[in-house]
């Protein structure tokens, strides 16, 4: 097996965004019997991030007071697009460090390249800020996170070889899908030599509620195994990876993903010829046909962001999973120039360029009364 940073650290890791609760506040309490169960287990890398609620405070009292430092890596990640000038951009890193209530990070991402957040890092110099907190050991490896087309990956690595790692968005739904382009990043990242950290393996919960037909494909082979078992497991069979995060929320399935990654071995050709045909299945289901190829964009009068629009109205229609598609499209209609479905005025300029003759105007009509607010 090929020698790369992170090669020896156990392929499952605590992604700690989807925290339990208590009403509005975290259960820390909770929190430390699901850290304190997954470190028993032998798994010990730990991802949180200055945008994530609660949760950089939370690992300072579940984790970080608790258990030797060098014990866990633990991750966290700078959002330079969240600061109004570079003194702000710059501060979010010492914040993060007090409250994590560690002395240095494992791991630092600069935090979701793509759009016009890219920008903020070369404009507050965020760059030159990490490496050189890096050659002070307060930074021992230093990636970057994105949420792009593998494109604007090439440009970042060929600018910047320098980087330890990258994180990325893979599951077996989006490995050729042309919004995501999970095959085209990993790919990307491998032909650079950068290893990977796996995000949203499950793809933020969906791919445990599938058609029957994928459902079938899975249980032929191991009635027994969890939906999120085989996608964890399709990840952590790439090469060159890192580990995968799993964003756990109880202590069950804490208990069920370590379990399984305990005695991980790479999917075999049948388990991969199951995940095929559970691809095909959720394929098979009723969705808005839009390849994402940005015909309608340029065209648009309003800036209406349609790509991302009609992404989260699958992510409805597919697996009827109402919060995740609200998230999707709060996040994908977030900026100026990526306008709501209401920002459309029916002029019809998108339906006389788009390749597949889609009645965009009509799904944008249904986005809006799912995700806008009457």
């Amino acid at each position: 097996m090929e020698e790369y940073l992170g090669k020896d650290i156990p392929k499952l890791g605590f992604g700690l965004m989807r925290l339990p609760r208590i009403e509005k506040n975290v259960d820390v309490e909770q929190v430390k019997k699901m850290v304190d169960l997954f470190l028993d287990r032998g798994f010990t890398y730990f991802d949180t991030a200055y945008i994530y609620k609660d949760s950089e405070d939370t690992v300072r009292e579940a984790l970080a007071k608790r258990h030797p430092r060098d014990s866990y890596q633990l991750a966290t990640k700078l959002p330079a697009w969240k600061a109004s000038t570079k003194k702000e951009a710059e501060q979010l890193f010492w914040t993060s460090l007090k409250r994590c209530g560690v002395s240095y990070f494992d791991y630092y991402l600069l935090h979701n390249f793509g759009g016009k957040r890219s920008h903020y890092f070369y404009k507050y110099d965020m760059w030159e800020f990490a490496f050189k907190l890096k050659e002070e050991g307060f930074i021992r490896h230093l990636g970057l996170s994105l949420h792009d087309k593998a494109s604007h990956l090439d440009e970042l690595l060929t600018r910047h070889p320098e980087v330890d790692f990258v994180q990325l968005q893979i599951n077996y739904l989006d490995w050729d899908s042309p919004i995501h382009e999970s095959q085209k990043c990993y790919e990307t990242a491998r032909r650079h030599n950068k290893p990977i950290i796996v995000m949203e393996p499950v793809k933020g919960g969906n791919l445990m509620n599938l058609p029957p037909a994928a459902v079938d494909a899975f249980a032929a082979l191991d009635p027994s195994a969890s939906l999120a078992s085989w996608a964890i497991r399709y990840a952590a069979s790439l090469e060159g990876i890192i580990t995968v995060l799993s964003g756990m929320s109880t202590i069950t399935q804490v208990e069920d993903n370590t379990s399984l990654m305990a005695s991980f071995k790479p999917l075999s050709k049948e388990e991969m010829a199951a995940i095929e045909t559970a691809r095909a299945a959720i394929l098979q289901v009723p969705s808005v046909p839009c390849t994402y190829c940005g015909y309608c964009l340029p065209v648009c009068r309003q800036k209406v962001f349609i790509p991302g629009i009609l992404a989260a109205l699958n992510l409805y229609l597919v697996f009827n999973n109402g919060k995740e598609a609200r998230f999707e499209y709060r996040w994908n209609t977030s900026d100026e120039d990526q306008k709501p479905a209401s920002a459309c005025i029916d002029c019809g300029d998108c339906e006389l360029v788009c390749p597949q003759r889609l009645p965009i105007i009509e799904e944008l009509k249904k986005a809006r009364g799912l995700f806008e607010p009457a």
